[in-house]
């Protein structure tokens, strides 16, 4: 250390000199820059402290680089999105689905047994080493990220049991859904309900509270019907409805805070297969059906399109070939497409882009890939958007029809390329008398659009389910015939781009802003725990926390957070900003 310090004080001698002599004779010597030093009119004092200062800053920061020894290529190594296994020995970058939230840690941990993870949570919980529980990292907001620590279930990914007679499955926690439904199959069993996507592991699903579509269907945490934790001061611990009621739905959708979720049995139904019907229809039609149709159909959603007077109709409902209707379409997806393929021709003339010699063919590229690249050209210009939007207004209108097929493969979404989502969920009444408040809002959102020329993208996806018992549901209640509305806002991110990427997201939280400001309180909307963001200002965080506690038992998870991780080895950032508690960990 000695040798070092020496070379730093000589460096910082030198450094004094050229701050001092803009243009020193570099023929000088030593004796000579002190005697400029003495001669100058800067006090010796102020020198000296500045001297001083200056060392000292060198100093930290060499102590710091020689207290972590990086490799030269750690800061390259990256774990690879839903593959975490083989992973690098030192530095893990852990990033979401869009690229939206990263994280880098040295500790990422993947147990392949429940022995194994237990050892792991006891061991970090005496070191109080955090390791937060992750997923497959589809979360838009990156919940399950954490720079400090990561306990990741990819390797415990098994069917344990089927039974076919009751209609349950009991799995590790680990397992996709796509694999999940896939292992069902021969057993004539499915999920009841499915997210847009299925490469989401069966833990991480259930405890964001992620949810299909369909006011006769509950989010996905009300399939569960018996969960294993592992906890940091308790040990593992069984919970279902009747074993410790009160915890069992508390941690059903326990955003990961209460233990790491290690298995899962869950209340499946008969495989099925749907007929999906996809049509165009208007705000004022769908005023006149509204009611109707969600009494009627055992899925719908809607994809709104901003500034058209288009609005896609998706239904789903058991197939039956005694009512097997029409499969064929007035238009083949080649034509449905083709008016898209020359847009993007006309813009790229517009533009003056050429496009890259690696690029596909244009006749290959789906709808949602031309779409991307079709915003990436101009994607804050909101006449150029418009153009898009009405683009895809035409698409479907030509790609009105039915298909039929199962219910795991119909319930899917092409939902696109990365991006920005705001997700809220708010009460819409009773399956019985439901109000108008679902289409009340999207009828403020699309004025709100408008008046303040936001280039928003299509579509404004809107969908339903039956409420949750879970009380850490967005869309808890205890009445049983509630029902609740889900509006999904976005904005592509179709660029590799730093700067275009840092304006797209300026841009998206000014949309997202103007939601919050004009929608959410009147609607009592709160956004999905996997899209919601934490607020940098404190007094909006402040009052973030605060409406969260009018709507959610905050006590009673910061309670029972406490009990089962006194430590918090199992929160992150987000989860400490959002539901603070009294006393620091020790």
């Amino acid at each position: 250390m000695q040798p070092l310090f020496s070379r730093l004080l000589r460096r910082s001698s030198l450094l004094r000199h050229h701050l001092l002599n803009p243009n020193p004779n570099p023929n000088l010597s030593h004796l000579h820059l002190l005697r400029s030093f003495s001669s100058s009119s800067v006090p010796d004092s102020d020198i000296r402290k500045y001297a001083g200062y200056f060392v000292l800053l060198l100093g930290c920061g060499a102590a710091t680089y020689y207290s972590f020894p990086f490799p030269a290529d750690a800061k390259h190594k990256r774990a690879q999105i839903f593959k975490y296994a083989p992973l690098p020995d030192d530095l893990h970058t852990v990033s979401n689905w869009s690229g939206t939230h990263e994280v880098a840690t040295r500790v990422f941990l993947q147990p392949e047994s429940i022995p194994d993870l237990e050892k792991l949570v006891k061991e970090a919980n005496e070191k109080k080493q955090r390791i937060r529980p992750v997923g497959s990292g589809l979360s838009p907001n990156g919940i399950g990220l954490s720079r400090l620590g990561m306990v990741n279930l990819a390797l415990m990914d098994k069917v344990l049991e089927v039974n076919k007679e009751a209609k349950t499955v009991r799995v590790q926690a680990g397992i996709r859904v796509s694999q999940l439904v896939d292992a069902l199959k021969e057993h004539g069993l499915t999920l009841q309900n499915f997210a847009s996507i299925r490469e989401q592991q069966i833990g991480g699903i259930v405890q964001v509270g992620a949810h299909g579509t369909g006011a006769k269907l509950p989010p996905i945490d009300e399939q569960v019907i018996s969960m294993k934790i592992v906890t940091p001061a308790k040990g593992t611990i069984e919970v279902s409805k009747e074993k410790n009621p009160e915890l069992f739905y508390l941690a059903r959708c326990g955003l990961g805070a209460l233990g790491v979720v290690a298995e899962v049995t869950l209340q499946c139904v008969e495989r099925h297969e749907l007929v999906e019907h996809t049509f165009v229809s208007n705000a004022d039609e769908i005023k006149k059906n509204h009611k109707k149709w969600l009494g009627e159909n055992k899925h719908i959603k809607y994809l709104w399109i901003p500034y058209t007077d288009t609005v896609v109709v998706v239904k789903c409902n058991t197939f039956s070939k005694r009512k097997s209707p029409k499969l064929t379409s007035k238009y083949t997806k080649d034509e449905a497409i083709q008016h898209v393929r020359n847009l993007y021709q006309e813009s790229l003339a517009k533009y003056r882009v050429q496009p890259a010699a690696d690029e596909p063919n244009i006749n290959e590229l789906s709808f949602t890939e031309l779409r991307d690249k079709l915003i990436a050209l101009d994607p804050l210009n909101k006449d150029h958007v418009m153009k898009v939007n009405k683009a895809e207004a035409e698409y479907w209108k030509k790609s009105e029809g039915y298909r039929v097929g199962w219910s795991d493969e119909i319930l899917g979404f092409d939902c696109g390329g990365q991006q920005w989502v705001s997700e809220t969920c708010f009460p819409t009444g009773s399956l019985a008398k439901p109000n108008t408040k679902d289409l009340e809002y999207i009828e403020e959102l699309m004025k709100l659009i408008e008046k303040e020329d936001v280039p928003a993208p299509a579509p404004i996806e809107q969908r339903w389910t039956a409420r949750s018992k879970s009380p850490m549901s967005i869309a808890s209640s205890p009445h049983e015939d509630d029902i609740f509305s889900w509006v999904g806002i976005i904005m592509y991110l179709p660029t590799m781009d730093v700067r275009q990427r840092k304006d797209i997201t300026e841009e998206f939280f000014h949309y997202r802003h103007l939601t919050q400001s004009s929608l959410w309180d009147h609607y009592c909307a709160f956004e999905h725990w996997a899209k919601i963001e934490v607020p940098k200002d404190k007094e909006e965080l402040a009052e973030l926390q605060d409406r969260l506690r009018k709507r959610f038992p905050v006590d009673a998870f910061n309670k029972a957070r406490k009990e089962l991780d006194p430590n918090r080895i199992l929160s992150n950032a987000k989860l400490d900003k959002l539901f603070p508690l009294l006393e620091s960990p020790q």
